[in-house]
């Protein structure tokens, strides 16, 4: 398909992104996968040839289809591009490529700046980004509820959903730092029933058993280094690095 050379070559990276955009629209987002083989199996392929603005609307739409197959380092790499690429005069295009690369990070563990969120009018994400600062569940789900038309439209809504896991995490830490400084000797031993408490407390109603699987979900996920005492229902916490980081990588 792309073995022409020369000019009509140059502009085939154009024709396929005009053709991204009619399948975004359509709603046909599938048939966009023969045209990305077509692209990158093409002979003598220099992705680099192509113009900085085709260059970047390519990226901003293979970003999203990354993001809807929740291949969320690939879609940071993609978006990340098309971010530092695109014309920093077009508050529009940034703001379009954020309004995909902000849930992304989220995912992979990096919080956006409220003044980013200010500057290009994508506060629908501050009380995300909040309720993941405090741990705080409730909050992260009014934010989704408001916003869920919005959300659900761009494609990000399940991958907001998917916070929750270190929404836990942060809210688990969160007793760990208030038993170290009440009970030093016993703050790596977190009791379920103090975690059902705090979620009461945030207006979140589970019981034991709940908790258990959640907290069973995070071991797993190692959001949290730790084991079981099942008898006496405890979560005992590593005392080295109880909380890992995600350093860039997704959940």
């Amino acid at each position: 398909m792309f073995q022409v050379k020369g000019p009509k070559r140059i502009g085939a990276l154009y024709v396929t992104c005009q053709l991204f955009k009619i399948y975004f629209r359509l709603g046909t987002v599938n048939l966009c996968r023969s045209v990305i083989r077509s692209i990158e199996t093409a002979r003598n392929f220099d992705f680099e040839d192509f113009p900085v603005k085709d260059k970047v609307t390519y990226m901003y739409y293979t970003g999203r289809l990354e993001v809807f197959n929740e291949n969320f380092l690939v879609a940071d790499q993609k978006l990340t591009y098309a971010l530092m690429h695109c014309n920093p005069q077009s508050e529009s295009n940034l703001r379009r490529i954020l309004k995909f690369l902000i849930p992304v990070k989220l995912s992979i563990g990096v919080l956006p700046k409220r003044t980013l969120l200010e500057r290009y009018s994508l506060l629908e994400y501050a009380d995300v980004v909040t309720a993941l600062k405090r741990g705080d569940l409730r909050l992260l789900r009014q934010a989704l509820d408001r916003h869920e038309d919005q959300f659900l439209k761009s494609g990000v809504y399940l991958v907001l959903e998917k916070l929750e896991l270190q929404v836990y995490q942060r809210l688990v830490k969160k007793i760990h730092i208030i038993q170290r400084q009440k009970e030093p000797a016993k703050a790596h031993q977190i009791k379920l029933d103090v975690v059902v408490k705090a979620l009461k407390w945030l207006e979140i109603d589970m019981d034991v058993d709940e908790v258990e699987c959640i907290m069973a979900c995070l071991i797993y996920k190692n959001l949290i280094k730790g084991y079981f005492a099942h008898k006496s229902k405890v979560l005992v916490l590593s005392k080295q690095d109880p909380f890992p980081k995600l350093n860039g990588k997704p959940v």
